[in-house]
């Protein structure tokens, strides 16, 4: 479309928003808009309607179709609600679980959504205050509802909110409800909006779902006794001004573990984030605060969650005395190993067990289950492609254990998406463990490695905002698959998979295959001969294309691991700079 009938479009659209349908801030601000002389934000703002993705509804907060407001949340619940009654026409009532986050307008868009429900006839449970996204997924179980929501925008910026749909077990919606809930909102105008609903339809969820939901996170603990005999190890946590504050202490408390060492500044729930620029424990700025922390008071370990809690961040002290964060498939390889070993201990392993990653998350997971005769599914980025393989296993096979690279893992299925509550209480049982056997974590992690192998792994992210981002995004996408590399660092490319055609081809034989895929999806990847995988999606979440990179290299004692740790990291800059980033 060029430029300027693009801009007529997007007045035409935003020029609606000033009918008296809308309040007086929304009109207020489309106003503003509409006299800017640069019509880059106004465009932002309406040259489309918000999607789901792989982490439902997510965008910047202000008015417009492409931002987060209470129209944009109120076309989403109503058209949920509309899909609901098509699904569960049958049934005499129809039950949804509401969750927020400490972002700003959380819950204001939490409390409209409940009265929208209401107003379509849905039995509404609404937390009575914040509460970490695992808890929500918990409850949705807990309650038999059919669906629920949680207002987050995960770890994004502050200036971000979202809006994730979730399903009869607790999981976020896949195919075919998620395109089907897009079909349905895409049909609502904001007059078809039913904004006011009965409060008696409107019931309130506190702290008896809360001491039900840590009665089940006990049950995650496997070695109780090695808790008990070192409940006192040091372990910082901070929630980074998020919903962690509520629950993850307390999770900590009902391991056994008594020695909680919190970040006062960071306990402060807030959704402007005071303390951080991100709130993100994958970067280290975040981390600056409880990693000093962790110096003052010789800690053990040190964790953090995202603001809804769904993610987990580990810090542990190396061989040097330095704290180092780990990677989330790092910590996805210590809860993999730590529940099969104690399985083997046990010998519980009776051939029906299986865990699942997502196709961007080291392959070493795989390569432990496969070699202790466990199942390894592989699934597209987003926990609701794990949980999908959860339900259709359900009562088939045992589920053990699930993560992704993302910091995300999911240690029990009575919560189906990623759960730092239950991660953060087991996270610590294993530090117990490592002491125990006179190990720190660290070295826990390179005996791993020196087990079963080596991996070092690096997401490298470029972004592109607004229109025209996405449309260099896709250039970029089309570009690599057209002219794929013939070599990368030195290796030769021997696989292809494309999942967006569902086809691998093996480069050196020229033999095609299907992959396993229900459905197909915008990711690209790369194996060479040598062991390197690449993998490169556009994020269905926001503005960016992620390169993902994992290279394999050779550990034969622990006193070369720096060693082999620096060639792995030069070996990734090397292939970077050959795909120009």
């Amino acid at each position: 479309m060029e430029t300027n009938d693009l801009l007529e479009n997007v007045k035409i659209k935003a020029q609606r928003w000033l009918s008296e349908t809308y309040d007086e801030n929304t009109r207020k601000e489309v106003r503003k808009l509409l006299c800017n002389e640069d019509p880059t934000e106004l465009i932002d703002s309406f040259y489309k309607n918000l999607e789901f993705g792989t982490g439902g509804l997510r965008g910047i907060m202000g008015v417009g179709t492409n931002r987060m407001n209470i129209y944009t949340v109120g076309a989403a619940t109503q058209g949920l609600c509309n899909y609901l009654k098509m699904n569960f026409a049958n049934l005499p009532e129809i039950k949804v679980a509401i969750g927020y986050d400490c972002r700003n307008n959380s819950r204001l868009f939490a409390e409209s959504s409940a009265k929208i429900f209401a107003a379509n006839g849905i039995r509404v449970y609404l937390f009575d205050d914040l509460r970490p996204t695992p808890e929500l997924s918990f409850a949705i179980r807990e309650l038999g509802c059919q669906s629920g929501i949680i207002l987050t925008a995960s770890h994004n910026p502050k200036e971000y909110n979202g809006y994730k749909a979730y399903w009869d077990d607790g999981s976020q919606v896949v195919a075919p409800h998620d395109e089907n809930i897009v079909a349905e909102v895409a049909k609502i105008n904001h007059e078809s909006i039913k904004f006011d609903g009965p409060d008696e339809l409107i019931g309130i969820l506190g702290h008896d779902m809360d001491n039900k939901f840590l009665e089940k996170i006990k049950t995650v603990s496997i070695s109780p006794e090695i808790v008990e005999k070192h409940k006192n190890i040091k372990i910082i946590y901070t929630p980074i001004h998020g919903t962690g504050v509520k629950l993850i202490p307390a999770a900590l408390r009902e391991f056994g573990f008594a020695n909680i060492i919190n970040v006062p500044e960071q306990d402060v729930v807030s959704g402007d984030f005071p303390t951080v620029i991100s709130p993100n424990p994958e970067e280290e700025a975040a981390m600056d605060m409880a990693i000093k922390r962790a110096y003052e008071v010789d800690a053990d370990v040190v964790m953090a969650s995202d603001p809804d809690s769904d993610r987990i961040g580990v810090v542990v002290k190396n061989d040097k005395g330095k704290y180092i964060i780990l990677n989330g498939n790092q910590t996805a390889l210590l809860f993999i190993y730590y529940i099969i070993t104690k399985m083997k201990e046990a010998d519980a392993i009776k051939g029906n067990e299986y865990v699942v990653k997502t196709i961007v998350t080291t392959e070493l997971i795989a390569e432990i289950a496969n070699k202790n005769n466990i199942e390894c599914f592989d699934v597209y980025t987003g926990f609701k492609f794990i949980a999908e393989i959860v339900r259709e296993l359900e009562g088939k096979k045992k589920y053990i254990g699930g993560g992704e690279e993302s910091f995300g893992f999911m240690p029990a299925d009575f919560v189906r998406d990623k759960d730092a509550v239950s991660s953060c209480a087991l996270i610590g049982e294993i530090t117990a463990w490592a002491i125990d056997k006179g190990q720190t974590l660290y070295e826990l992690l390179q005996n791993i490695y020196l087990e079963y192998g080596f991996s070092k792994e690096k997401m490298k992210y470029v972004v592109r905002k607004g229109i025209a981002g996405a449309e260099e995004i896709q250039k970029i996408m089309e570009n690599l698959r057209s002219n794929p590399p013939k070599t990368l660092c030195g290796s030769p490319l021997e696989l292809i998979k494309d999942y967006e055609t569902l086809v691998a081809k093996n480069m050196l034989i020229g033999r095609h295959e299907k992959i396993n895929q229900k459905i197909t999806s915008n990711v690209i990847q790369f194996f060479t001969q040598d062991g390197t995988k690449i993998s490169i999606r556009p994020s269905g979440t926001e503005p960016k294309i992620k390169f993902y990179f994992e290279v394999k290299e050779r550990l034969d004692s622990r006193e070369n691991y720096d060693k082999i740790e620096k060639q792995a990291d030069m070996k990734i800059e090397a292939i970077m700079k050959e795909l120009g980033l």
